[in-house]
């Protein structure tokens, strides 16, 4: 069992275990290579973890690791128990001598745009273990979860959990085989319009299900203008929320602007509201990707396509409208970023 448990720590996590130390030495660690390329000496038994980013609390949770989870940022919010754990602050600016305090295992971090190399590289510098996930793909967040599983002892865990997310992600693509995938813009912030480049995991889970993005530029989360997006006619607006009558009531206000009346999307509200989960690299995704596609594929699930009665509200355009993914984006890209023309 044990030399079960090695093998499949050193394939998932390209682990390369440190020779037990003698009496009264620091205790075993093992080598491992994160996703960013960066080797990073681990505890070979971790009991305490620091998450820094919530889709990697979420992940936890789904490895039923929750118990040794010690630490989380303020965003962490799902699921709901989450919020009972012990804060540390943002994900952008954590509280270091709070993470040190909790004297974590292991702490985990998503590169580079939701958590800063600074962050990473001063936890370091304290003595702590600190593993960057890097998911740019649905692909890579299943690897991601197969290589924590494996640092944390979980292996088992992480390969049941896998298997059965790629069992749904092949069902998915049974259904919409052969089917031409619909033309979207899949919408981050609606002032300034803000959408995803084409190497972004969420281009990748639009693929996925069904769908392909509109606008195909190698900028991760590209600001673009209206004039673009009426002259690229996407067939549905895609948006993420947990309120979904929010969203109606925002394509509503949006139908009143110059310029948004110019897409069809927005004359036949075709407009397609998905879980927030589909935000976070982690696996609550692939759940995601099954509303999606059952709205912009009805026939292929055995669904007639119907129009949905939009809930109009009198109020101006709100924030969580449009919220996207806990900041796994540059700030930036509000004041600095041009818009694609």
């Amino acid at each position: 069992m044990m030399l079960a448990t090695g093998v499949a720590v050193a394939a998932a996590a390209h682990v390369r275990a440190q020779a037990a130390p003698p009496a009264g030495e620091a205790p075993a660690k093992m080598e491992v290579t994160d996703e960013v390329g960066r080797r990073v000496w681990i505890p070979a038994t971790v009991r305490r973890i620091v998450s820094l980013a919530p889709n990697l609390t979420e992940m936890i949770y789904a490895l039923g690791a929750q118990d040794r989870l010690v630490g989380v940022t303020d965003f962490c919010d799902y699921p709901p128990e989450a919020r009972q754990k012990t804060r540390i602050g943002g994900a952008v600016n954590p509280n270091i001598e709070q993470i040190v305090a909790l004297k974590p295992h292991l702490v985990l971090a998503q590169a580079f745009t939701l958590n800063r190399r600074e962050t990473v590289e001063e936890l370091e510098r304290l003595g702590l273990a600190v593993y960057a996930a890097n998911s740019r793909s649905v692909e890579g967040i299943l690897d991601s979860t197969r290589r924590i599983a494996a640092l944390i002892g979980a292996s088992e865990q992480g390969e049941s959990l896998t298997a059965s997310l790629r069992e749904k992600l092949d069902e998915l693509k049974r259904r919409l085989n052969r089917r031409a995938p619909k033309r979207v813009l899949f919408v981050v912030w609606a002032d300034p319009l803000v959408t995803i480049g084409r190497e972004t995991f969420l281009a990748d889970a639009l693929r996925l299900a069904g769908a392909e993005s509109v606008v195909d530029v190698a900028q991760d989360w590209p600001r673009i203008s209206l004039e673009e997006v009426v002259r690229l006619q996407p067939q549905f607006l895609v948006f993420a929320s947990s309120h979904s009558e929010s969203i109606r009531a925002t394509v509503e206000e949006l139908s009143a602007r110059p310029g948004w009346r110019g897409l069809e999307a927005i004359r036949k509200r075709r407009v397609a509201v998905v879980s927030e989960a589909i935000n976070r690299p982690a696996p609550r995704l692939i759940e995601a990707l099954g509303e999606l596609a059952r709205q912009l594929h009805p026939e292929a699930f055995g669904e007639k396509s119907e129009k949905r009665k939009v809930k109009i509200e009198n109020r101006p355009l709100q924030p969580d409208d449009c919220a996207f993914a806990i900041f796994y984006f540059p700030f930036s890209i509000f004041a600095s970023e041009r818009p694609v023309r």
